[in-house]
């Protein structure tokens, strides 16, 4: 039974999806011959497979190598061989990318293959001067560079790397079909995008169970199966979301769910419900029965292959969707008939006037942020009730911390300033600052690091999990070195001027991917530099000192200098940044634009006060208490581990001697250093001694 389940299941993905790839195009009349310069019947279905084989080995490169990077053990024969598989999915992904590339540009020229000079100067010109051509080649680059590190690396990191660029040959797919050049562009690249990373994991996920069973044991595969499954319940509600705001976005009113188009999208979002309800059974039961009877593995295989069929019908329909018209017209306004300046720019209605109450409700859902804001919720959610369960007390401050970093997360990627960030500077000065350094403080209030050391069990089996991937991360060198105090407060100042004095302000407004990159970057220097900037330890100390308390106001100063100065700049000598851009609008309403960038820098020059005044209070405050003694009588979190939970070997839970940023080891909590992203409130966490506090 396991060899044919090793065989049968990517045989059913396979040859469901295509029969399933054939039926759709009939229905939605992908596979029609165009009325003209119609490139022959072996593109028109030749295109569409290759599409499918290029979702298929995607999927199974990109989801083979995040289980390999959260769920499998170094030591054992399983990770050479997922990695061995992944290289493989790899190399066909490439050829498949190859191919497609070669059949898009027959289907968009409409000619046939010749070998005269005018065929290939033609082709060369769709593949660099065109968006389509381009996204195909870089798809096909990427995968071949997968390919590559996939057969040179096998470390830890570089394992996680390569499944992290993996992930990047998806864009150009996003940014393809009918998500390009058309109405909702960012809404709809975005949707996309999500949609493909999760359908990704989780068929990739399945697949690399079924092809690893030969070097999973019994009771190795439960525990396998159960990581893989906990990935699969976020990827299943990632889908879904992501699906339904894709479909409303191309499909428009109900009544069109009834077109050729629509058929299609009902039948996907029925394979993936019956997926999901597949999902619930391996989870209730066949996980718990791996567990109980290891040598009963007979159902679970039967219901592993079902799942990979009900994603074969999946996959088979969304590739013919790509081929398929839709029901609305997705032209984008800056191609119709008169489009304002605004329209021309950014390819969506200039917004009406704020108003006071419209900075309060006006709206502009990021997909992306909003995703992840929920994520993180949870997630934070479950590991403060683990803490608990244990009889731990984990402190109501901390969590109201989390609750209003995530508000403002969603605020300033979803909210009012967003939705203004393109058209005003003083709204895109707001979004980036909420961002960049209100997040990042409350994140460091909220305490994550020592909330997954108190709610999150170490693995012994040499796998990687999320509280070992913690440990990694903040022992890695390169962010040691970053969260220094100079290097830290060096970037917390200096990328405000790198941003706004650059023209990284016009791609973050004129471009989706863009403006997600610069916002993750925002938010990536605030969290590296403000834990540093509130943290009055100095390097190898284990509590607050005065010496560290001036380093941190220096610090505060230099950030200060560097938002007062880019406030003071933008109120008169840049003059108006992106005058193409935001001086170009067409604006009827609000304030003029160097008015409105004054305003900005007015913004600055208050955040400048603010983040001096804040950083005096806390650190001051911070040492006052511990020169006091508060506190003393406290149990912390981490002083309630027994000994025996000690961080195994290789998972980088190592101290780190320097910076606010550490890990800590058991002998650390017991002298009672500071921790990770902590805010100095160890001692409000009250517990009984002995309670292990996961």
């Amino acid at each position: 039974m396991n060899r044919i389940a090793r065989i049968a299941g990517p045989a059913v993905l396979l040859l469901v999806g295509f029969v399933s790839l054939l039926v759709a195009l009939v229905i939605g009349g992908g596979a029609n011959a165009a009325l003209i310069a119609d490139p022959g019947a072996l593109v028109r279905f030749g295109l569409p497979i290759a599409r499918l084989v290029v979702d298929l080995s995607a999927a199974a490169t990109i989801g083979g190598l995040a289980l390999v990077t959260v769920g499998l053990s170094r030591s054992a024969p399983e990770w050479n061989r997922a990695i061995d598989i992944a290289a493989a999915a790899a190399g066909i992904w490439t050829v498949a990318s190859a191919v497609t590339t070669f059949f898009t540009f027959l289907s968009v020229a409409g000619s046939r293959v010749s070998l005269d000079e005018q065929f290939g100067q033609s082709m060369g010109v769709f593949l660099t001067g065109t968006e389509l051509g381009l996204a195909w080649l870089v798809t096909v680059l990427v995968a071949a560079v997968v390919t590559v590190l996939c057969f040179a690396v096998r470390s830890r990191g570089m394992v996680a790397l390569t499944a992290g660029v993996s992930m990047i040959g998806l864009i150009p797919l996003a940014q393809q079909g009918h998500a390009a050049g058309t109405a909702s562009h960012d809404a709809a690249v975005t949707a996309l995008g999500l949609h493909l990373v999760g359908a990704a994991l989780w068929v990739g996920g399945l697949l690399m169970l079924v092809l690893l069973r030969p070097v999973l044991d019994g009771g190795r595969l439960a525990a396998v199966v159960g990581r893989y499954s906990s990935i699969a319940l976020g990827c299943f509600v990632l889908v879904a979301v992501s699906g339904v705001a894709s479909a409303q976005i191309r499909v428009g009113a109900l009544a069109n769910l009834f077109t050729p188009y629509g058929v299609l999208v009902l039948v996907k979002i029925g394979a993936i419900v019956a997926i999901g309800v597949l999902g619930v059974v391996q989870r209730q039961r066949a996980i718990r029965s791996l567990t109980v009877t290891p040598a009963r593995r007979r159902p679970f295989w039967f219901l592993i292959v079902a799942e990979l069929a009900v994603m074969g019908v999946a996959s088979g329909f969304a590739a013919a969707l790509g081929r398929t018209a839709t029901p609305d017209d997705q032209i984008a306004l800056s191609k119709t008939t008169d489009p304002s300046p605004a329209e021309l720019l950014t390819d969506d209605t200039l917004p009406h006037a704020p108003g006071a109450w419209g900075w309060l409700t006006a709206w502009n859902l990021d997909l992306f942020w909003l995703m992840a804001a929920v994520l993180l919720a949870a997630t934070y959610a479950a590991g403060v009730v683990r803490v608990r369960r244990s009889g731990v007390r984990w402190p109501v401050g901390r969590t109201v911390a989390a609750a209003i970093a995530l508000v403002s997360l969603v605020v300033a990627t979803s909210g009012s300033l967003h939705t203004y960030d393109r058209f005003l500077v003083s709204a895109n000065v707001g979004a980036h600052l909420v961002l960049g350094l209100v997040v990042p403080a409350l994140v460091w209030a909220s305490a994550p690091v020592q909330l997954i050391r108190a709610a999150v069990h170490p693995r012994d089996d040499d796998s990687t999990g999320v509280r070992e991937w913690t440990g990694v991360l903040l022992d890695n060198q390169a962010v040691r070195y970053l969260a220094q105090p100079f290097p830290a407060f060096v970037f917390l100042a200096g990328i405000w001027w790198a941003f706004f004095a650059t023209d990284a302000v016009r791609w973050s407004v004129s471009d989706s991917t863009g403006r997600t990159v610069i916002d993750a970057v925002f938010l990536l220097v605030g969290l590296l530099a403000v834990p540093t900037l509130l943290t009055p330890v100095a390097a190898g100390a284990r509590r607050a000192s005065m010496p560290a308390a001036v380093v941190r106001v220096a610090g505060a100063v230099v950030v200060a200098a560097g938002l007062v100065s880019l406030g003071i700049a933008m109120r008169g000598p840049l003059g108006l940044l992106q005058a193409s851009w935001f001086g170009a609008m067409g604006r009827t309403w609000g304030p003029d634009p160097l008015v409105d960038q004054g305003r900005g820098g007015l913004l600055l020059v208050v955040a400048g006060v603010v983040v001096l005044v804040t950083v005096v209070v806390v650190v001051l405050l911070r040492v006052r208490r511990e020169r006091a003694g508060a506190g003393a009588g406290a149990v912390a979190v981490d002083e309630l581990r027994p000994r025996t939970d000690i961080a195994p070997p290789h998972t980088g839970a190592r101290r780190s001697q320097r910076g606010a940023i550490r890990v800590r080891d058991d002998a650390d909590a017991d002298a009672g250093d500071d921790t990770d992203f902590d805010d100095g409130s160890d001692d409000a966490v009250q517990g009984t001694p002995g309670t292990d506090a996961r």
